[in-house]
């Protein structure tokens, strides 16, 4: 009897599920009996022994990224991830991990979590997992490697500075909060950060909401920067703490007529009048994008900021064989208005695999409730564009070399404890350790200038120019080198800034870099600003 192989299966099921919606046609068939014969040769004649299941996988991966990068495939190794996404939680040791050439460093650690507790640090290289080295091993391999259910047991050995330690942790439930900080500005303006949209998102923030209006909170400034999405329904549930029940929050559209859905607020606002500033930037995605795009659109709350992701398409996760699912992408969302703003087409790829963005002669108007003028398809636009962002290339090249970092690594292991973050400042002599650190480093450094000037130099080679004005150039190059220590001297401000925070986290955590986020941030004290003066908040969303 002749064997069903695991790819085939689960083409076979896919297949079997779409044929709901329309029968398949000769190319569909063929392309299954293909796919079925080359796996059959691989299996009984290629010269090693094949790996089914990962090479199932390869496959499924291959075959889902040709279509856009949410359709994604979860195996039952990976499951741990999909419980990241939907619930914020995961079994693990509570630790990020990052890349710093080509080792693996602990770059922070969540408070309270077993890597906390056993004693791993920021700045802890990973040399083995269970025994096993890591070398040439990817960050997501051995954070996988890091996963497993609550009460296993992991070994990992480090190296801080010249010595290596091993640790014998116990895996734990590990909950990313859904808030990382709130509390108030000033004694009426509220602040709450959401960093993603899970199972419980909506219910933390209606706690938090609640507890500061108990406080005296007349004012409420809304966090999504940096928040990637996750759950559309926490969406439209946020968005009905501050609109009237029944309101259209968002509509979905896809190609099958099951998908067509609209989704209304479905119970009373907890804080309907409460003035409102949203915060988002570049990375505030999908259902961040669903909370301020119909905020806006409701000309309920200020936007500010930077222009959001633009991820205008939903997604639903179904259940697949051996434990396995599948997350795919069956619609696109349209906010109040009627606009959608997805940014990129992952539809029509004849020209390569490299999405396009929608062209501006696609792009449509709007009107938002007040008759305000908004577009579709480049994501949520603020009406207040700021970036609260490192300006000097400068500062940027030390934060890419991973100087900042290091520094902090070393400061660490020397102070055993910091002021509070909302007031700890580095001294001036801890500033010129950081100069010293910097020097002694192969710390490089191409100005803006210097970049222009390079620009210039390779235009004129190719009209056979440079000849002529040689040593002009190397003159002018030579009067644009800046001594390191003039740099980091004229980027004080800004590197002390980038510093502080990172300090502090090693020693407060996420809710200590939130706290500390607090001083000198040009988005939050324009957004406090906005939420001062009535007139303007007024006059910006076009109230009476």
């Amino acid at each position: 009897m002749r064997i069903i192989h695991p790819l085939l299966a689960l083409v076979f099921y896919f297949n079997a599920t779409f044929s709901h919606a329309q029968s398949a046609g000769f190319e569909e068939l063929k392309s299954l009996e293909l796919m079925d014969q080359i796996y059959e040769h691989l299996d009984l004649y290629f010269v090693d022994e094949v790996g089914h299941g990962k090479l199932s996988k390869t496959a499924i991966d291959a075959m889902l990224n040709e279509l856009d990068p949410y359709t994604v495939f979860y195996h039952e190794a990976n499951i741990e991830d999909y419980r990241l996404m939907t619930t914020g939680q995961y079994g693990g040791i509570g630790a990020s991990l990052g890349k710093i050439g080509e080792e693996t460093y602990i770059t922070e650690l969540y408070e309270n979590s077993p890597a906390q507790k056993g004693g791993l640090l920021a700045g802890d290289v990973i040399l083995r997992v269970d025994n096993k080295s890591v070398a040439e091993k990817t960050t997501e391999e051995i954070s996988n490697a890091l996963k497993g259910p609550k009460g296993t047991t992991v070994a990992l050995e480090v190296q801080r500075a010249d010595k290596a330690f091993t640790f014998n942790l116990t895996r734990d439930e590990i909950k990313i909060p859904d808030i990382p900080f709130a509390g108030l500005v000033n004694e009426s303006t509220g602040y709450i950060s959401l960093s993603s949209f899970t199972q419980t998102a909506a219910e933390e923030v209606k706690k938090n909401v609640l507890d500061l209006q108990g406080k005296g909170m007349k004012k409420l400034i809304f966090d999504l920067r940096g928040n990637g999405g996750g759950l559309l329904m926490e969406a439209v549930k946020i968005v009905g703490f501050f609109v009237p029940k029944g309101q259209v929050v968002v509509t979905t559209k896809g190609r099958s007529k099951q998908e067509n859905m609209v989704y209304k607020t479905q119970e009373n606002p907890i804080a309907e009048n409460l003035p409102l500033v949203v915060l988002i930037d570049e990375n505030s995605a999908s259902a961040s994008e669903i909370v301020a795009g119909a905020l806006q659109d409701l000309d309920r709350a200020v936007i500010v900021g930077n222009t959001s992701y633009g991820k205008g398409l939903v997604q639903r996760t179904f259940d697949l064989k051996y434990g396995s699912k599948m997350k795919l992408t069956i619609a696109k969302y349209y906010t109040p208005s009627g606009r959608c703003v997805q940014r990129l087409d992952y539809y029509d790829q004849n020209s390569g695999s490299t999405p396009k963005e929608i062209p501006d002669s696609l792009l449509q108007q709007f009107q938002t409730k007040n008759g305000r003028t908004v577009i579709d398809g480049r994501g949520i636009e603020p009406d207040i564009p700021l970036v609260d962002s490192i300006e000097s290339g400068f500062t940027k090249a030390l934060i890419q070399q991973h100087l900042i970092f290091h520094f902090a690594t070393q400061f660490h292991s020397s102070h055993s404890t910091i002021e509070a973050p909302d007031k700890f400042k580095l001294s001036q002599e801890d500033y010129d350790n950081f100069k010293t650190f910097v020097q002694a480093r192969n710390f490089t450094y191409t100005s803006f200038e210097t970049s222009l000037l390079e620009k210039l130099k390779s235009s004129l080679e190719k009209n056979n120019e440079f000849t002529r004005v040689s040593k002009s150039y190397a003159a002018l190059q030579e009067q644009l080198k800046k001594p390191l220590i003039e740099d980091l001297e004229s980027h004080r401000e800004e590197v002390v800034s980038i510093l502080e925070e990172e300090i502090v986290g090693r020693f407060y955590f996420e809710k200590g870099r939130n706290q500390y986020g607090f001083r000198n941030n040009a988005v939050l004290n324009k957004a406090s600003s906005i939420l001062q003066n009535e007139q303007e908040y007024k006059s910006l969303l076009k109230l009476k």
